[in-house]
């Protein structure tokens, strides 16, 4: 494979991008789990699932999916 310094740049940019993906990815998973506990502890305080929808502003369906993953 011929490389120019524009496709060796292109290269690089491709791997940095690729990390950051990841690395959000990564982010995201952990930001999912702490959103679950603090859902699971509002529920055991006697929040019910409808409460917390509206808190959200999503439908309580979401919440079931969020206390599920």
């Amino acid at each position: 494979m011929n490389e120019t310094p524009d496709t060796a740049a292109l290269f690089r940019r491709l791997h940095e991008v690729r990390a950051e993906a990841l690395h959000h990815a990564r982010l995201a998973q952990q930001l999912s789990a702490e959103r679950r506990g603090i859902l699971q502890e509002l529920i055991r305080n006697g929040h019910s699932q409808a409460d917390l929808a509206r808190e959200m502003g999503v439908t309580r369906q979401a919440v079931q999916k969020m206390l599920a993953a």
